[in-house]
Order: structure tokens, then C-alpha cells, then sequence
């Protein structure tokens, strides 16, 4: 099994910024790809952006690219997400989640571990 802890949200104005944090604990992985989504009140689980642990190759949504960052620090078994210039529509519960195959995808249902997710809030 693999435990997944996000940490990192909070409350932010619009243009800031905050980094989340997903430390990986449990079945030791090397090769997984990693994810974050996000999901705001009455909507789907959206997908924001993947890495795949060996190699660094990235993969993210239109709506982040260039605001966010994905990035890892296999060492600590952390995965981060960078989030800058925050908009008021980023507002949403983040979800950390991993999958054992190395493929990057943005379907929330290829991923077999998910964490218990963080809320971000961006205030207009």
C-alpha cells in the first residue's frame, strides 16, 4: 500500500501564490507517475498536473500551464506543486494521487492511490 499526505493549502488573494506538498509513505516506487487534481464544490474531479517519478517528464492542464509547477524530491518521496498566480476559479479541494504504471495521464481513474486532499481558497 502506499499512504499519500498533501499539505500546503490555505487561504490566498488573488495573484499570490502556495506550494502544496505530497509525501509518499508505505510500498516502496520508483517508477510511478504522480498527479495532482482538484475539485470545487458541485463540480468533477478536474485534472491539474502529472510527473512521472523517473525522468521528471511533466504533463498539465490549460488552465495551469504556466502558473503551476509540478516538481519531485524523490529523496524525500515528496511531490510539490507550485501554484502562481492564483485565481479566484483555482479555489478547490487538491487531491495528491499516484499511479504504479509510468504512463502520464489525466484520467482520475488510472491512478491507484489517492490522498485525502487539501483546500485551497482564493479570495477575488
Amino acid at each position: 500500500q502506499v499512504q499519500l499526505v498533501e499539505s500546503g493549502g490555505g487561504l490566498v488573494q488573488a495573484g499570490g501564490s502556495l506550494r502544496l506538498s505530497c509525501a509518499a509513505s508505505g510500498r516502496t516506487f520508483s517508477r510511478n507517475a504522480m498527479g495532482w487534481f482538484r475539485q470545487a464544490p458541485g463540480k468533477e474531479r478536474e485534472f491539474v498536473a502529472a510527473i512521472r517519478r523517473t525522468g521528471g517528464s511533466t504533463l498539465y492542464a490549460d488552465s495551469v500551464k504556466g502558473r503551476f509547477a509540478i516538481s519531485e524530491d524523490n529523496a524525500k518521496n515528496t511531490v510539490y506543486l507550485q501554484m502562481n498566480s492564483l485565481k479566484p476559479e483555482d479555489t478547490a479541494v487538491y487531491y495528491c494521487a499516484a499511479r504504479d504504471g509510468v504512463i502520464l495521464t489525466t484520467m482520475s481513474y488510472r491512478y491507484d492511490y489517492w490522498g485525502q486532499g487539501t483546500q485551497v481558497t482564493v479570495s477575488s
